[in-house]
């Protein structure tokens, strides 16, 4: 077993080792030491980062109780030096304390316990076994967390023998037996825990939910804190000084501001959309009293499918016709394919062979099919092979 240095001061960074065994491990070479203060991925918390004789760790997994640190090349040495990345570390003791807080006051609110945590890159989560909650509990529960920040209390770590945990008010049963580790805060909470925590609830210096959705039967909620925090607000702040700036309103204004123009927007796109259609009847008009034939066929790379479409759909009511129309719309491809109800064509029949060539699928009616593939080098091929079906079929 390797002595677990954090659990006596997570605020060591620096220590000295005897290398007890190397092994590969996931392509790695790997080493265990008789003693670390490398925290290895456990209970949601990820791993600590550093050196060890100045050759960076890559990882450190707890292995059938022993602590196994991955790291880029090969160590010679028996006795080596550790240094811990401080600020990895520091942020996941503000994020793990903070959970523990924000998870406790769920409990005392809403008698609902956190089923899961998770520690990521930049925001953290927890699933708490709640049906549903409105923003004002939100905001409650938020509020109670940093009432207990603010308090700056104690924490305290210890171990315990779980014939013992009936003296200890623990938020919820401990998964492993014999020595069990408690983190405590003072008159708040109490769970059982491995993870790296902090002194006082101060120095997590605020905790903030950004969101939460249902997962489960459950509600998942992200959170930052501390450091995290800190960053969260200042690019909040600061876009929020930005469309202050561009809607030329106070701050506590751009709400209604942003719902006046997008009012206005909808209203205008409609406008828009009435008049685009507009045009495309007179082109679809255009296009059936110029045409030489009744087959019309053509490739658009700068039209949507669906103004395609619309097009094709007006040409065959100006006129007996058959439209043979493909569109490019960056990496995919789509087939238009139309005729009057005059003509006695099922465009159905040509699906599987299209398919095949533009490596896609699609369907319709007889009169109308539209198609969607991926080769794009084939569209006007494919054209061009409806085209000579028609033809043949028109005789």
């Amino acid at each position: 077993m390797t002595e677990r240095l954090y659990f006596k001061n997570p605020y060591r960074t620096e220590f000295e080792a005897d290398v007890v065994e190397r092994l590969i491990y996931e392509k790695k070479p790997a080493l265990i030491l008789n003693q670390t203060c490398f925290y290895p991925e456990s209970g949601g918390q990820p791993a600590d980062k550093g050196t060890i004789d100045g050759i960076e760790v890559v990882d450190v997994l707890e292995i059938d109780e022993r602590v196994v640190h991955l790291i880029e090349r090969e160590i010679t040495a028996t006795k080596i030096k550790g240094q811990i990345n401080w600020s990895r570390r520091f942020d996941h003791m503000q994020q793990h304390s903070g959970q523990h807080i924000l998870s406790q006051s769920f409990y005392e609110l809403f008698g609902a316990e956190t089923l899961s945590f998770h520690l990521g890159q930049e925001v953290s989560s927890i699933e708490v076994d709640l049906r549903n909650i409105k923003e004002e509990g939100v905001f409650r529960v938020e509020k109670r967390a940093n009432e207990v920040i603010f308090q700056n209390r104690l924490i305290k770590t210890y171990f315990v023998k779980d014939n013992e945990l009936k003296n200890i008010p623990l938020r919820k049963p401990p998964k492993k037996k014999g020595l069990i580790r408690i983190v405590e805060v003072s008159d708040f909470d109490y769970s059982a825990c491995g993870g790296t925590h902090l002194k006082r609830t101060g120095e997590i210096g605020l905790i903030k939910i950004l969101k939460w959705e249902r997962i489960r039967n459950n509600i998942r909620f992200e959170f930052v804190c501390g450091r995290r925090a800190l960053g969260d607000y200042d690019f909040k702040n600061s876009l929020i000084r930005q469309l202050c700036q561009k809607f030329t309103v106070h701050e506590r204004e751009i709400l209604s501001s942003v719902e006046r123009h997008l009012s206005e927007l909808k209203a205008q796109r409609k406008i828009n959309k009435k008049i685009q259609n507009r045009l495309i009847e007179y082109e679809a008009q255009d296009i059936a009293k110029k045409s030489k034939g009744n087959i019309i066929k053509n490739v658009f790379s700068d039209r949507t499918r669906k103004e395609v479409k619309f097009l094709a759909l007006n040409v065959i009511r100006a006129g007996q016709f058959a439209v043979i129309y493909g569109v490019r719309e960056k990496e995919r491809i789509y087939l238009i394919l139309a005729h009057s109800d005059s003509i006695d064509i099922d465009f159905r029949e040509l699906v599987p062979k299209l398919a095949e060539l533009i490596k896609g699928k699609g369907g319709g009616q007889p009169s109308l099919v539209e198609m969607a593939g991926q080769a794009v080098e084939n569209l006007s091929l494919a054209v061009d092979k409806v085209y000579d079906f028609v033809k043949q079929k028109l005789g």
